[in-house]
C-alpha cells in the first residue's frame, strides 16, 4: 500500500471519529505492570513478564457481553468503516519474522505507525516519524486487546501475523458475523451463558450485564466444540467420568498399550474401571489391550483430584455429549491459544460460575466451596433452566466504539487463511 493511500485514509479522518472512544477507553495504564521488562535492545529472551501475561489470559475483565442487541448498531458502523478502508486501499504488512519494541526505530517501525494509525489503535496527534515510543506501545496495546491477545506492547510473531490480516478479511469477518450477532441476539434472555468458541471464553450474563468472563479451553482443531443452543439442566459435583468414543480411539486405548508393553496398569494409574456394555465389571489382568475388543468396553474414572472432570461438570441436553467442567490441568488458562480439549469446554473460576448457576436453588460460593472441601460427590438439578449457547462470533462490535477480532480458530468464516494462521 502506498503511502499516498495510507494518508489518504488517515486523513479522511475515518478512524478519528469512529474509534474515539477505544483511544480513550484504557488510556491510564498503570494498572499493567510490566515493570523494566524491555532490558537490552538485543535481548529478545523476555520481552515481557510472563506472569503479567498468564494471570491476563486467565483472569479476563468482564466488559460488554459479546451478542446483545445493543451491539448490532456499532457493528453495522464498523463495516461502513471498514468497507472504506477496504475502498483506499486497505494496509501494508510488516515481515513474518520482524520483532519490535519500545526503543526501536526504522522502517518496519514506520509501517507499524501507519498501520496502526488507519485501524485508529494509534492517535494522529502522535506524529508520523520512525520511533517505537510510549505512543505505539500503547496503541499496540490497543490492537491486541481488541484481537484477543495479551496486551504486552511488544510486536511477536502472533501480533504481526493479527497485524497482516487483510482489511478485505477484516470486512468479511465483520459481515459473517453480523448475521450470527442478530440471530444470537434474539435468543438471549435475562440470565443466559455463552461461551464463545473462538474467543475461549465464558460469559455469565444477567439483565444485559456480564456478571463473570471466564477463561476457557475448547476443542482442538480436528475435534472441534460444536455450536449449539442448549440449557442448563445439572450441576454434577465430584463427578464419575464416563470416556466418550473419540478419546476411548485416540487417546486411551494406544496409551494403554503402551502402558501395557511396560507391565503398568493405566486403569490402576489412572483411578479407572472397566464394564462390558452389559455393565459387568471387568477385573483389569482379565483385558488384552491388544485385542479389538478393548474397543466395546466402557471406561469410568472414579472422583479423585486428577479426575479429567475435575471437581465439577456441567450438563445441558445436546447430542454431542459435550459439555462444561472443570480441570485438574489449570496451566492451560494462561496461555493466549486454549484449543486443547476433545470438544467438551473447561471453565476458569468454574466454582464462581457454578454458584451463580444455582443462585436461584440457594447455594452461594461457600457452599460451592464445601462440597469442593468434602469431596462429596452430589448432582443437583437446577430449578431454573439457564439459556446456554455455544458460538462461534469472530467479530463483533461494542457500545463504547471498540471493534473485536479473534483469530477465526476452525475456519469456519470463509476468509483469508490468514485470519486462522494465529
Amino acid at each position: 500500500m502506498s503511502l499516498r493511500n495510507i494518508m489518504a485514509v488517515v486523513t479522511t479522518g475515518i478512524t478519528l471519529v469512529a474509534f474515539t472512544g477505544m483511544a480513550n477507553a484504557d488510556d491510564d495504564t498503570s494498572w499493567m505492570n510490566f515493570g523494566s521488562e524491555y532490558g537490552n535492545a538485543e535481548d529478545w529472551s523476555q520481552p515481557y513478564d510472563r506472569s503479567f501475561a498468564r494471570k491476563y489470559e486467565s483472569q479476563p475483565a468482564r466488559g460488554y457481553p459479546t451478542v446483545q442487541q445493543e451491539n448490532i448498531a456499532p457493528l453495522k458502523s464498523a463495516i461502513k468503516r471498514y468497507a472504506t478502508i477496504v475502498s483506499k486501499g486497505g494496509w501494508g504488512t510488516l515481515p513474518k519474522k520482524i520483532k519490535l519494541k519500545v526503543g526501536n526505530s526504522g522502517k518496519f517501525v514506520k509501517t507499524l505507525r501507519a498501520r496502526l494509525r488507519i485501524t485508529g489503535d494509534l492517535r494522529v496527534s502522535a506524529g508520523f516519524i520512525k520511533t517505537f515510543d510510549y505512543y505505539v506501545e500503547k496503541a499496540v496495546k490497543r490492537f491486541q486487546k481488541r484481537h484477543g491477545l495479551t496486551p504486552t506492547g511488544y510486536v511477536d510473531k502472533t501480533t504481526v501475523m493479527a497485524l497482516n490480516v487483510p482489511a478485505s478479511s477484516r470486512l468479511r469477518q465483520l459481515r459473517v458475523n453480523l448475521t450470527r450477532v442478530q440471530s444470537l441476539a434474539r435468543k438471549n434472555s435475562k440470565k443466559y451463558v455463552f461461551v464463545n468458541i473462538p474467543a475461549a471464553q465464558i460469559e455469565a450474563v444477567e439483565n444485559g450485564q456480564v456478571v463473570s468472563r471466564h477463561s476457557g479451553v475448547v476443542g482442538k482443531l480436528d475435534r472441534q466444540t460444536p455450536i449449539l443452543s442448549s440449557s442448563v439442566a445439572r450441576v454434577s459435583f465430584n463427578p464419575y467420568w464416563t470416556v466418550p468414543p473419540t478419546v476411548l480411539r485416540k487417546d486411551l486405548i494406544p496409551k494403554a498399550r503402551q502402558y501395557a508393553k511396560r507391565g503398568r496398569d493405566i486403569l490402576k494409574i489412572y483411578h479407572m474401571t472397566a464394564f462390558t456394555k452389559g455393565g459387568n465389571k471387568l477385573d483389569p489382568a482379565s483385558i488384552n489391550w491388544q485385542s479389538d475388543e478393548v474397543y466395546n468396553y466402557v471406561y469410568r474414572q472414579d472422583p479423585w483430584e486428577d479426575n479429567s472432570m475435575g471437581f465439577v461438570k456441567i450438563h445441558f441436553p445436546n447430542r454431542h455429549a459435550v459439555f462444561l467442567h472443570d480441570t485438574p490441568s489449570k496451566s492451560l488458562f494462561g496461555r493466549n491459544f486454549r484449543a486443547d480439549s476433545s470438544g467438551c469446554v473447561r471453565v476458569q473460576n468454574v466454582s464462581q460460575l457454578v454458584a451463580w448457576i444455582l443462585k436461584e436453588d440457594g447455594w452461594d460460593s461457600d457452599r460451592v466451596a464445601e462440597i469442593k472441601r468434602t469431596k462429596e460427590t452430589l448432582t443437583v438439578r437446577n430449578k431454573a433452566r439457564i439459556p446456554l449457547m455455544l458460538a462461534y462470533v469472530t467479530a463483533w462490535a461494542t457500545p463504547d466504539g471498540v471493534v473485536q477480532f479473534r483469530r477465526d480458530l476452525y475456519g469456519r468464516d470463509n476468509v483469508d487463511v490468514t485470519a486462522s494462521a494465529y
